[in-house]
């Protein structure tokens, strides 16, 4: 009996580990969704005022863009954690309680396998051993491998795109590990965890 109790000590421990984890990305990301949210309705309000006044900037509307295009992928990570994802319930809650709870497994682990899957397809794009391999020479990867991930700049901020790019992998590493916490909790391996700082009514979750 006390060997089996130190055998799931690990695993136990495991799963706290992702679990908290978990939380603890999902608060980054609320400050994260906030702070965009005030930029992007800055970044708005002074585009409008220098337009109004003739002296519009010109590299605004990009990072107005960029802006929306962080805040979607941080703001899905998050809905992921929070289960206020999209779901089709027309098959399922003609189901009973059991094959239920089944098919909502099954739908959260194929989260967790599509977020892994995001992960390998953006380490194979982004080639972190390629461009290690050319020296981090980004010329050399692109003339190489035909990938100008690293040579690419945007139009008007100038910046290197694949800065901007990183929300992809971000993204998927975030989701895996939220799908991960929500599989845990659906197989009742561990206890839901109360969101913080999200104030959700019983309606709000969808999945």
């Amino acid at each position: 009996m006390v060997e089996q109790t130190i055998a799931d000590a690990p695993a136990f421990s495991a799963r706290r580990i992702v679990v908290r984890a978990s939380s603890r990305l999902l608060a980054f990301e609320r400050i994260a969704l906030m702070s965009l949210m005030y930029l992007l309705t800055a970044l708005i309000l002074v585009n409008v005022v220098t337009r109004y006044s003739h002296f519009p900037i010109y590299w605004i509307d990009e990072s107005a863009v960029y802006c929306v295009v962080w805040l979607t992928f941080i703001g899905a990570s998050a809905m992921t954690r929070l289960r206020l994802d999209f779901a089709v319930t027309m098959m399922t809650e003609r189901l009973s309680a059991r094959h239920q709870k089944i098919a909502k497994v099954i739908a959260t682990a194929m989260v967790v396998v599509f977020g892994m899957a995001l992960i390998i397809t953006c380490f194979l794009w982004m080639d972190p051993i390629g461009l290690a391999r050319a020296g981090f020479d980004a010329r050399k990867l692109a003339a190489e491998t035909f990938n100008f991930l690293y040579t690419e700049r945007t139009q008007t901020l100038n910046w290197p795109t694949w800065v901007v790019y990183l929300t992809l992998p971000i993204f998927a590493v975030s989701m895996t590990v939220h799908g991960l916490a929500n599989l845990l909790e659906d197989l009742e391996l561990v206890p839901r965890t109360p969101p913080k700082g999200f104030q959700l009514s019983e309606l709000d979750g969808v999945n």
